[in-house]
C-alpha cells in the first residue's frame, strides 16, 4: 500500500469510495434516511476533485485501487477521512493518519481537531483525540450526532511520525 498525495484521476474513485462506504458502513450507526441525506446518490465527483485539490489529502492506493483517503486543512482541520468499505479495521486508516499528523507537526501545528461520526470516533479515540462535545448537525433535512474531537501535538503526544 501506497500513501500518496491525492490527484485529480482520483476524484471519481473518492466520490464512490466515500458514498460506498457511509451507505454501507455508517449505516451501523445512522438510520436509513441519515445516509441517504449524507451520501446521495446525485454525487458528483467534480466537487471532491476541487475539494481535494483545495486541501493536503492523501490517498492509500494499493495496485490501483483508493483504499481510504484523508484531509487536512492549513489550521489543522481534518476533513474527510474514510476508509473504503471493503479495507476496514486493516491499518489504512492508521496510515493515512500517520502522513496527516506528519504534515501537521510539519506546519508547526499544536492541535488537529474534526468532527467524527459515530462511526468514525473509536479510531480517532484510539489514536490519542479526545471528545470536546457531542453535537447535533443538519444536512439535507436529517439530523445527525457526532463528536467534535481534539488532539494536541505539543509535548511529544505523537502517534509515531
Amino acid at each position: 500500500m501506497e500513501i500518496r498525495r491525492f490527484q485529480s484521476a482520483d476524484a471519481e474513485q473518492i466520490a464512490q469510495l466515500f458514498h460506498d462506504t457511509v451507505r454501507e458502513i455508517n449505516c451501523r450507526d445512522y438510520s436509513e434516511n441519515q445516509v441517504k441525506a449524507w451520501a446521495p446518490d446525485n454525487i458528483h465527483f467534480r466537487n471532491w476533485e476541487k475539494i481535494c485539490s483545495q486541501r493536503f489529502t492523501y490517498v492509500a492506493e494499493e495496485d490501483g485501487l483508493i483504499l481510504g483517503f484523508g484531509e487536512l486543512e492549513l489550521h489543522g482541520h481534518i476533513g474527510c477521512f474514510y476508509c473504503h468499505k471493503n479495507y476496514q479495521g486493516r491499518g489504512v486508516g492508521s496510515q493515512i493518519y500517520q502522513a496527516i499528523e506528519a504534515k501537521a507537526i510539519a506546519f508547526g501545528l499544536d492541535d488537529l481537531f474534526t468532527e467524527a461520526s459515530i462511526t468514525a470516533r473509536p479510531f480517532f479515540d484510539r489514536i490519542g483525540f479526545s471528545v470536546l462535545t457531542e453535537q447535533q448537525v443538519f444536512l439535507r433535512g436529517e439530523a445527525f450526532i457526532n463528536y467534535a474531537m481534539k488532539k494536541s501535538l505539543k509535548n511529544g503526544n505523537y502517534s509515531g511520525c
